[in-house]
C-alpha cells in the first residue's frame, strides 16, 4: 500500500503530533501540581535529566531533587490551582520551544494575617527535547505578569 501524502504533508503531521505531545507535557505538569504529590517517577515522566526550572523566587537545576523542590514550594500553601492556556509550541527536529500563560491561585494555610488567597498571572517559556523515553521538558521559566494578595513570608 502506498501513501497519498507528500513528504511535506507527512512532515507537517509529524510536527503537529510532536507539538501536541510537548503541549501535553506542560498541561500534565500544571495539573499534577494540584492533584498529585510530585515524586521521582513524576519527574522522570516530565523532565530531562539536566532540566532547569525557574520560578521568580527560586531555581532548580537537574532532575535529581526536582520533585522534592516542588513539594517544598507547594507546602507553603494549603492548596493550589494552576490554569494554563493552550501552549504555543514550535518544533524543530528533536527540539521544541513553548510558551503559555498560567493563572495560579494559592490558598494560604488557615490562620495568620494574610488574605486567604494569593494569585499570580505568569508567562511560562520553556523547551523540550525528544529523548529515548519520548518528549521531556528540559526548561521551564515563569515570569510574573501580575499578582493579587500576599505571597507567603520567605524564611
Amino acid at each position: 500500500m502506498t501513501s497519498n501524502h507528500s513528504p511535506a504533508v507527512s512532515a507537517t503531521v509529524a510536527e503537529s503530533t510532536d507539538a501536541a505531545l510537548v503541549a501535553e507535557l506542560l498541561g500534565r505538569y500544571l495539573v499534577t501540581l494540584d492533584d498529585e504529590e510530585p515524586d521521582d517517577a513524576w519527574a522522570r515522566g516530565l523532565f530531562t535529566e539536566d532540566a532547569v526550572v525557574t520560578f521568580p523566587m527560586s531555581r532548580h537545576e537537574g532532575r535529581a531533587g526536582l520533585a522534592e523542590w516542588h513539594r517544598a514550594s507547594l507546602a507553603a500553601f494549603a492548596r493550589t490551582q494552576h490554569l494554563g492556556s493552550p501552549a504555543v509550541v514550535t518544533v524543530s527536529g528533536d527540539r521544541a520551544v513553548l510558551r503559555a500563560n498560567v493563572l495560579t491561585t494559592h490558598v494560604h494555610h488557615p490562620g495568620g494575617d494574610r488574605p486567604p488567597l494569593f494569585r499570580a498571572g505568569t508567562l511560562v517559556r520553556g523547551g523540550a527535547r525528544r529523548t529515548a523515553a519520548g518528549w521531556r521538558l528540559d526548561e521551564l521559566s515563569f515570569t510574573v505578569q501580575f499578582t493579587e494578595g500576599r505571597p507567603p513570608a520567605r524564611d
